[in-house]
């Protein structure tokens, strides 16, 4: 029988929101590390008892991490918009859940998928593209592998590519539909290595479709 994934994908501004991960052992390491490599202007605080020593580390090289050495309690929910629970006690992290529920928190709980508002899926950057791949809590393992491939095969050229395409919205003056219509013809030329091939710094481009809307 078909698994479908049914999970809705969303990239979050997490320099505009309030961050909470509680636990800064392993698992909290994890975590933190985890977002700071896609999205190192992060706000994030981190409570826990005991601290990982690189957590501490990242504290002092990240001005946006802020670490509190304390027990858990629910006022720590007030204020934040996003939860990680990431501590080794499982009860502890249902109370957690519980809590952030009360206040309709989005949470993470790590290895706990039956628990979890969302999940952290794989990231693929190049440039201003970004690819979000998830395996609806199954495999993070496979997750990685995928990202590893994807970060492998898509060309460096790309982050050429959404400049250029930018570039060209922003000098379109037509309506919706019409935007939509020509830009799907303009990124055809992205099939053909001319496209990616263009001195974008010089305006010296190859011969493609983009030149008609760049001159």
């Amino acid at each position: 029988m078909e698994t479908k994934n049914t999970l809705y994908p969303i990239f979050l501004k997490l320099e505009q929101i309030e961050v909470l991960i509680i636990g800064a052992g392993a698992i909290g390491l994890e975590k933190l590390t985890y977002i700071l490599k896609s999205s190192p202007e992060a706000n994030i605080t981190v409570i826990a008892k005991d601290f990982h020593y690189k957590v501490v580390e990242l504290s002092h090289f990240y001005s946006n991490i802020n670490i509190v050495t304390k027990p858990y309690h629910k006022t720590d929910l007030e204020d934040v918009d996003l939860l990680i629970a990431a501590t080794d006690d499982k009860q502890l992290n249902t109370e957690i859940k519980k809590d952030a529920k009360n206040l309709n928190l989005l949470v993470n709980v790590a290895d706990n998928p039956e628990l979890c508002d969302f999940y952290l899926g794989g990231v693929v950057t190049k440039g201003p593209i970004k690819l979000g791949i998830s395996t609806n809590g199954q495999s993070p393992t496979l997750a990685k592998k995928l990202r590893m491939y994807f970060e492998d095969i898509l060309p460096d050229e790309v982050e050429f590519s959404a400049q250029l395409l930018n570039e060209i919205r922003k000098k379109m003056k037509y309506d919706l539909h019409h935007k939509i219509v020509t830009l799907n013809s303009v990124t055809s030329a992205l099939n053909t290595k001319t496209a990616y091939k263009a001195d974008y710094k010089s305006k010296k481009f190859a011969k493609t479709d983009f030149e008609i809307f760049l001159n």
